[in-house]
């Protein structure tokens, strides 16, 4: 009954399993033999030689790679609806020991090539003004749209084109894989993307997501910053036994797909109340304010997103039996 945000939702058994294995005598830190894998594991599934960090947060993964890519004196490209803008409480802006987010606009959180020029093309040149080094883009995006590879390539070019930096906050990077039915890289990596901050408690991860370098020598100085923001743990094999879990027989991925058929549940219940195509885990209603007290009157719990309009998040865990309820609901509203 619950559809307020699958940050909530269970750990996925294999994770629990594989922490259990994990929890004997090991190396500290970093050092572990399963920190180790994470550079090989991820290189195998990207299809190129990778650098991996393991973090214990989305936000922590964002702001780490935006310090990797501008220096306090720059500023970052963002929708004005991107998760790094509303929901990190300065995150970015602190890692960055000062960086300015620079605000795009965009339908559906969607930045395009035209928004970030019309951005760029505000700033002058010298040292009176904020100069851009980066761009960020949200895949999928705070109103659970998916960019195709081709749209983050249109993007790239114009951050190669300006010589910045390109970084992709995948919180739901896997649901957006599951929706495109992509290989990873084409999507990230073939497609310009420098820095990807790759989700997986959102997923059926516990406690770590994973920070990955294309370019790969941004890692170097991100070590460094990892232990300067106090997110260097001192049993990191924990995390890394999540990641690895989470990436045999392509786990995540397959939850990503679970997550996603549920919310085309939904949306098949939902018809033109919509307020986005849904193409990830994430529904967008229009509702009346009586409407949404009547759904939750019936026990179903979900997001107030804006004024006639309410959040509907599917998870991994949830099955067509769990979703057919609240489907069934919305559509005899």
């Amino acid at each position: 009954m619950r559809f307020f945000s699958d940050n909530a939702a269970p750990v996925c058994p294999q994770v629990l399993e594989a922490l259990a294995r994990v929890n004997v005598l090991d190396t500290a830190y970093d050092g572990d033999r399963w920190s180790q894998q994470l550079d090989g594991a991820f290189s195998d599934l990207f299809e190129t030689p990778v650098r991996t960090l393991w973090v214990p947060s989305g936000t922590s993964a964002n702001a780490l790679a935006l310090a990797a890519l501008c220096p306090p004196h720059g500023s970052v490209v963002c929708h004005r609806d991107a998760h790094i803008q509303n929901d990190e409480c300065g995150a970015p802006e602190f890692y960055t020991h000062g960086a300015k987010l620079a605000l795009a606009e965009g339908v559906g959180a969607k930045l395009t090539p035209d928004s970030v020029i019309a951005v760029l093309d505000r700033v002058q040149q010298g040292v009176h003004w904020v100069q851009p080094h980066a761009i960020s883009i949200t895949n999928a995006t705070e109103y659970g749209l998916v960019y195709t590879p081709g749209e983050v390539a249109a993007i790239s070019e114009v951050a190669k084109a300006r010589a910045l930096g390109l970084h992709m906050d995948g919180a739901r990077f896997a649901n957006a894989v599951a929706h495109l039915g992509c290989a990873p890289g084409d999507v990230t990596w073939r497609a310009g993307v420098d820095v990807l901050s790759f989700g997986f408690v959102k997923n059926g991860g516990m406690s770590a997501e994973a920070l990955i370098f294309f370019q790969t020598e941004l890692a170097d100085a991100t070590l460094y910053r990892r232990k300067r923001a106090g997110l260097l743990l001192s049993k990191g094999r924990y995390l890394a036994a999540q990641l690895l879990a989470m990436l045999e027989d392509d786990l995540w991925l397959a939850n990503a797909r679970a997550a996603n058929a549920g919310a085309q549940l939904l949306a098949q219940a939902a018809a033109d109340r919509l307020v986005h195509p849904v193409e990830a885990n994430e529904v967008f209603l229009k509702v009346t304010p009586d409407e949404a007290a009547s759904l939750r009157r019936l026990g179903f719990d979900f997001h107030d997103w804006a004024p006639g309009e309410v959040r509907l998040v599917t998870s991994w865990d949830q099955s067509e039996a769990a979703i057919r309820p609240l489907a069934d609901a919305i559509a005899a509203l």
